[in-house]
C-alpha cells in the first residue's frame, strides 16, 4: 500500500485501459455526439407511421444504429469520468450526454405503445420477415400489461435523468466527498484509508488496526448519514413509483418481471439460506476458536485465520495464474483473455486519487468490454477480483462474437454467474494444486469467505433491500433511525447471537453502492450457487459439458435468461442449486476444521 495515491497524470500508460479504442480523442468524441444528436432527430419521422411490416423494419434498423453509435458514446465519457471523479470536465460531459440520451428517449417514447398499438399488423410475420427481431417484439408483447399511454411514456422517459441522481451523488459523496483520517500500518506508518483499503486494513492480522480502519471509516458515514439516508430513500422511492406506475403490485415484482426472473428464485434463495444459517453461525464459531478470540465481532471476519501467511502477486503473476486456472475453458478463452488483460489494455488496474472504487467490467460490442481495477498485489482478493471482472467481460466477449446487437447485452442475473464461475475455478486450481496442509487451510479460509460474502451477505443485502422497500411501499418514512433498526435487525438474524455486532456497522447499509441500484444484489448469490453448480458440471464432464457452458456465454439474452441456464445445466427456480452450495459450504467448514484441529 502506498502512502500517497497517484495522481491521474501521473499513472504510467501500461497500467491504464486503452480507450482510444472507442474514440482517438475528446475531441473526436465531441464530434460524433453531435452528429449522434442530428441523427437522433430523425426518431421522429417514425412517430404515427409503425403501422406497417416494412416500416417497422426500417425503424427497427435505424434504431440499432442510434443505439451502437450511442453505446460508444455514453461507454466512452462513463469510463473516462470513473478514472477520476473529481475531473470536472469528464463529469459535464457524462452530464452532457445523459441529458442527450434522456431527450431521445423521451422523443422514442411513442415507439412501444405505438407498436402493441398495431401488434395484430405484425405478430403474423414474427416467424417470417420479423424472424430477427422475434424475441424483441414477443418481449415488447409481454410488457404489455405494463405499458402507459404515449403521453405518460414521454413523461417517464423526461425524467430518467433525474432519476439516477440519488446514484450519481451517492459515487460522488462516497469516493470524492468523503474523507478519511490515517491508519497507522504494522510498521507504525500513517497510510490512506479509502473505499478501497478499507478491505486491506481488515485482513491485517493485527486486530487494533483492524478496529481501528473500521471505527474510523464508519466515522465518517455517522457524521454524513442523514444525506446518505435521503439518497438512499430517494433511490428507494424511485423504484416503487415507477412499479406503482406501470402497475405492478411491489417493487421486487417489477425488478423480476423487468429480467423474466420468477419470483420464486428470489424466495428459494431467501427460504434455503435462513434454513442454513446454522452452519454460518458454525462457521462463526469456528473462526473465533481458531482465531482465540473471546468474542468476534465484524472487523475479524475478513482477516485470513491463518493470517501470518502473506501473498504477492504482482499483475503478470496473477494473469498467470488465472489463465492456468481458466484451461477447462479451452484455448480460446484461456488466449483471448490472457491478451485482454495484457497486451490488449483492456483494464484500468490501479487506485489513483479520485478514481471510482470497486471494480466492473463494462460490456462492448464495437470495441473492448473494458475493465476497472484497483489492484492490489498484497491480497489474493484482487486476483479473485480480476479473475471475477475477466469472466464478466469474456461473457460480453463471446456473446458479441454471436449475437447481433440487439441481443448481445446479457441481464445481470446471468453476469453474476459468468464472474463467480471464473473465481470457482480459480479456488478449485489453487486447492488442487496444494498439498501444504497450513496453505490448504489458508485457501479452504478463503473459499469459505467467498461462500460468506457472496451468498450469505449478498442474502442478508436482500433481505434488508426488500424490507425497506416494503416500507416505503407502506407509505411510511425513511430515515437514518430507520434504515439502521432495519439493519440491525437483519444483522441479528444472520450473525447470531453469539456475534457482537458494533453500532456502527448499521451504518454499512449506506455506504453500498448496488443498494442504489434497485434489487441487485440478490443476483450476487443466485450467481454464485449457479456458477458452483456450473464448475461442478464442468470440472466433472468433458467436451459437452464445456460447450454447454460458452454456449450460455454465447447466448448473450436471445432467450429467457432460465431458459438459456437451464441450456447449460442448472434450473434456478428449483432450490437444488442453493443447496448444493450450502453443501459445499458444510463441506470445507468440516474440512477446515479438520485440517486446522
Amino acid at each position: 500500500m502506498e502512502s500517497e495515491l497517484k495522481r491521474r497524470s501521473e499513472v504510467a500508460q501500461e497500467d491504464t485501459w486503452d480507450l482510444t479504442r472507442i474514440y482517438k480523442s475528446d475531441q473526436k468524441w465531441r464530434d460524433d455526439f453531435g452528429d449522434w444528436k442530428k441523427f437522433a432527430e430523425r426518431i421522429t419521422d417514425y412517430d404515427g407511421k409503425l403501422t406497417d411490416v416494412d416500416t417497422i423494419i426500417e425503424f427497427f434498423k435505424y434504431e440499432e444504429d442510434l443505439d451502437r453509435e450511442g453505446d460508444k458514446l455514453g461507454t466512452y465519457v462513463f469510463l473516462k469520468s470513473t478514472e477520476d471523479l473529481s475531473n470536472a470536465t469528464y463529469q459535464e460531459m457524462q452530464s452532457e450526454f445523459s441529458l442527450a440520451a434522456s431527450q431521445i428517449g423521451e422523443s422514442a417514447s411513442f415507439v412501444r405503445p405505438q407498436l402493441l398499438a398495431n401488434a395484430e399488423v405484425w405478430q403474423n410475420e414474427l416467424t417470417g420477415r420479423l424472424q430477427p427481431w422475434r424475441v424483441k417484439l414477443e418481449r415488447i408483447l409481454r410488457l404489455k400489461p405494463h405499458t402507459l399511454s404515449e403521453s405518460e411514456e414521454r413523461l417517464i422517459a423526461s425524467v430518467s435523468d433525474v432519476a439516477d441522481t440519488p446514484s450519481k451523488a451517492f459515487r460522488l459523496l462516497s469516493d470524492v466527498e468523503t474523507k478519511f483520517e490515517s491508519v497507522n500500518d504494522e510498521d507504525g506508518v500513517a497510510r490512506p484509508l479509502t473505499n478501497e483499503t478499507l478491505q486491506l486494513f481488515l485482513h491485517s492480522g493485527n486486530r487494533t488496526i483492524r478496529k481501528e480502519a473500521f471505527d474510523k471509516f464508519y466515522a465518517q458515514y455517522e457524521a454524513r448519514q442523514n444525506t446518505f439516508a435521503a439518497l438512499l430513500e430517494g433511490s428507494i422511492r424511485k423504484d416503487v413509483f415507477y412499479a406503482k406506475t406501470r402497475g405492478f403490485e411491489t417493487s421486487l415484482q417489477a425488478a423480476m418481471f423487468q429480467e423474466e426472473v420468477s419470483q420464486s428464485v428470489y424466495v428459494n434463495l431467501i427460504e434455503v439460506i435462513r434454513e442454513s444459517l446454522p452452519s454460518l453461525y458454525r462457521y462463526y464459531e469456528l473462526r473465533r476458536k481458531l482465531m482465540k478470540l473471546d468474542q468476534i465481532h465484524f472487523y475479524d471476519v475478513y482477516v485470513p485465520i491463518l493470517s501470518d501467511i502473506t501473498v504477492n502477486y504482482q499483475w503478470d503473476e496473477a494473469v498467470e495464474l488465472i489463465g492456468a486456472a481458466l484451461q477447462p475453458l479451452g484455448s480460446e478463452y484461456v488466449e483471448t483473455i490472457t491478451k485482454g488483460l495484457t497486451t490488449e489494455r483492456w483494464v484500468d488496474r490501479y487506485e489513483n486519487e479520485s478514481k471510482e472504487s470497486g471494480a466492473f467490467s463494462c460490456p462492448g460490442y464495437d470495441f473492448p468490454p473494458y475493465i476497472l481495477t484497483n489492484y492490489k498485489s498484497s491480497t489474493i482478493e484482487s486476483v479473485f477480483t480480476l479473475a471475477h471482472e475477466g469472466g464478466h467481460s469474456m461473457h460480453s466477449w463471446y456473446s458479441a462474437r454471436n449475437q447481433p446487437y440487439r441481443y448481445y447485452d446479457y441481464v445481470i442475473f446471468l453476469a453474476e454467474i459468468a464472474s463467480t464461475f471464473n473465481e470457482q475455478l480459480l479456488a478449485r486450481y489453487l486447492l488442487a494444486n496444494q498439498t501444504d496442509p497450513k496453505m490448504r487451510a489458508w485457501i479452504i479460509n478463503r473459499e469459505l469467505d467467498a461462500i460468506r460474502a457472496t451468498i450469505f451477505r449478498q442474502t442478508m443485502f436482500s433481505e434488508f433491500e426488500f424490507r425497506a422497500h416494503k416500507v416505503a411501499e407502506e407509505s411510511q418514512p425513511l430515515s437514518a433511525n430507520v434504515f439502521r433498526k432495519i439493519y440491525r435487525d437483519v444483522l441479528n438474524e444472520y450473525f447470531g447471537s453469539d456475534f457482537v455486532i458494533d453500532d456502527a456497522l448499521e451504518l454499512e447499509c449506506l455506504r453500498i453502492p448496488h443498494f442504489y441500484r434497485g434489487y441487485y444484489v440478490y443476483k450476487y448469490a443466485t450467481g454464485l450457487s449457479a456458477a458452483i453448480a456450473l464448475a461442478d458440471r464442468v470440472l466433472g464432464g468433458g467436451e459437452r459439458e464445456r460447450e454447454d457452458y460458452l454456449g450460455f456465454l454465447k447466448a448473450g439474452c436471445s432467450a429467457a435468461p432460465l431458459d438459456i441456464l437451464r441450456a447449460a445445466g442448472v434450473d434456478m427456480e428449483k432450490p437444488e442449486p442453493i443447496r448444493g452450495a450450502m453443501a459445499r459450504f458444510d463441506a470445507l467448514v468440516n474440512e477446515l476444521e479438520e485440517t486446522l484441529s
